[in-house]
Protein backbone atom coordinates (compact mmCIF):
# COMPACT_ATOMS: atom_id res chain seq x y z
CA UNK A 1 0.00 0.00 0.00
CA UNK A 2 2.66 2.37 1.04
CA UNK A 3 4.72 1.66 -2.67
CA UNK A 4 1.41 2.64 -4.19
CA UNK A 5 0.83 5.69 -2.76
CA UNK A 6 4.55 6.60 -2.66
CA UNK A 7 4.51 6.04 -6.64
CA UNK A 8 0.94 8.14 -6.50
CA UNK A 9 2.48 11.09 -4.87
CA UNK A 10 5.74 10.94 -6.77
CA UNK A 11 3.16 11.09 -9.52
CA UNK A 12 1.32 14.45 -8.65
CA UNK A 13 4.98 16.11 -7.43
CA UNK A 14 6.05 15.86 -11.30
CA UNK A 15 2.97 17.64 -12.14
CA UNK A 16 3.59 20.36 -9.20
CA UNK A 17 0.59 19.43 -6.85
CA UNK A 18 2.79 19.16 -3.30
CA UNK A 19 1.35 17.79 -0.46
CA UNK A 20 2.50 18.37 2.93
CA UNK A 21 3.13 15.71 5.09
CA UNK A 22 0.50 15.92 7.46
CA UNK A 23 -1.84 15.70 4.58
CA UNK A 24 -0.28 12.32 3.72
CA UNK A 25 -0.53 11.32 7.04
CA UNK A 26 -4.41 12.15 7.27
CA UNK A 27 -5.16 10.59 3.18
CA UNK A 28 -3.19 7.24 4.52
CA UNK A 29 -5.35 7.07 7.72
CA UNK A 30 -8.61 7.54 5.85
CA UNK A 31 -8.10 5.23 3.26
CA UNK A 32 -7.32 2.52 5.74
CA UNK A 33 -10.14 -0.67 5.69
CA UNK A 34 -12.35 -0.65 8.52
CA UNK A 35 -10.46 -3.61 10.20
CA UNK A 36 -7.92 -0.75 11.02
CA UNK A 37 -10.30 1.59 12.73
CA UNK A 38 -9.26 0.68 16.27
CA UNK A 39 -5.72 1.64 15.07
CA UNK A 40 -6.45 4.77 13.45
CA UNK A 41 -8.09 5.68 16.53
CA UNK A 42 -5.62 4.78 18.79
CA UNK A 43 -2.98 6.94 16.44
CA UNK A 44 -5.18 10.04 16.21
CA UNK A 45 -5.72 10.63 19.63
CA UNK A 46 -1.84 9.57 20.61
CA UNK A 47 -0.25 11.15 18.23
CA UNK A 48 -0.01 15.26 16.45
CA UNK A 49 -1.08 14.24 13.28
CA UNK A 50 0.62 17.72 12.08
CA UNK A 51 3.94 16.93 13.36
CA UNK A 52 4.14 13.11 12.77
CA UNK A 53 6.60 11.67 9.93
CA UNK A 54 5.54 9.53 7.72
CA UNK A 55 7.93 7.13 7.99
CA UNK A 56 6.87 6.64 11.88
CA UNK A 57 3.02 5.99 10.63
CA UNK A 58 4.49 3.74 8.48
CA UNK A 59 6.04 1.84 11.28
CA UNK A 60 2.97 2.16 13.51
CA UNK A 61 1.08 0.44 10.71
CA UNK A 62 3.61 -2.15 9.59
CA UNK A 63 3.56 -3.30 13.45
CA UNK A 64 0.19 -3.64 14.14
CA UNK A 65 -0.44 -5.55 10.96
CA UNK A 66 2.66 -7.98 11.79
CA UNK A 67 0.98 -8.29 15.36
CA UNK A 68 -2.54 -8.92 13.61
CA UNK A 69 -0.79 -11.83 11.10
CA UNK A 70 0.80 -13.37 14.31
CA UNK A 71 -2.52 -13.22 15.93
CA UNK A 72 -4.02 -14.93 13.49
CA UNK A 73 -1.65 -17.71 13.08
CA UNK A 74 -1.55 -18.50 16.73
CA UNK A 75 -5.58 -18.65 16.40
CA UNK A 76 -4.95 -21.64 13.11
CA UNK A 77 -2.72 -23.38 15.08
CA UNK A 78 -5.15 -23.33 18.16
CA UNK A 79 -7.63 -24.89 15.81
CA UNK A 80 -5.78 -27.04 14.35
CA UNK A 81 -4.52 -28.59 17.36
CA UNK A 82 -8.04 -28.65 18.33
CA UNK A 83 -9.38 -30.63 14.95
CA UNK A 84 -6.74 -33.35 15.92
CA UNK A 85 -7.85 -33.94 19.51
CA UNK A 86 -11.51 -34.54 18.07
CA UNK A 87 -10.00 -36.75 15.57
CA UNK A 88 -8.60 -38.87 18.10
CA UNK A 89 -11.08 -38.88 20.18
CA UNK A 90 -13.48 -40.65 17.83
CA UNK A 91 -11.01 -42.77 16.81
CA UNK A 92 -10.83 -44.32 20.41
CA UNK A 93 -14.65 -44.36 20.29
CA UNK A 94 -14.71 -46.27 16.86
CA UNK A 95 -12.35 -49.25 18.86
CA UNK A 96 -14.20 -49.40 22.10
CA UNK A 97 -17.59 -50.27 19.92
CA UNK A 98 -15.45 -53.16 18.01
CA UNK A 99 -13.83 -54.39 20.97
CA UNK A 100 -17.85 -54.73 22.34
CA UNK A 101 -19.13 -55.81 19.10
CA UNK A 102 -15.80 -58.67 19.28
CA UNK A 103 -16.53 -59.50 22.82
CA UNK A 104 -20.61 -59.98 21.69
CA UNK A 105 -19.93 -62.14 19.05
CA UNK A 106 -17.28 -64.15 20.86
CA UNK A 107 -19.62 -64.65 23.57
CA UNK A 108 -22.41 -65.78 21.50
CA UNK A 109 -20.06 -68.15 19.95
CA UNK A 110 -18.90 -69.63 22.89
CA UNK A 111 -22.59 -70.43 23.77
CA UNK A 112 -23.43 -72.11 20.69
CA UNK A 113 -20.13 -74.59 21.07
CA UNK A 114 -21.63 -75.28 24.60
CA UNK A 115 -25.12 -76.38 23.14
CA UNK A 116 -23.22 -78.41 20.28
CA UNK A 117 -21.65 -80.60 23.10
CA UNK A 118 -24.62 -80.63 25.03
CA UNK A 119 -26.25 -83.10 22.20
CA UNK A 120 -23.09 -84.94 21.49
CA UNK A 121 -21.94 -82.51 18.72
CA UNK A 122 -18.19 -82.71 17.51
Amino acid sequence: MFSRFTNIINALQALDKIYSNSEMVSKILRYLPRTWMPKVTAIEEAKNLNVLPLEDLLGSLMTHELSMQKKDDDEEKENKKKKIVALKSSQIEDSEDDNEELAFITRKFKKFLASKKKFGGK
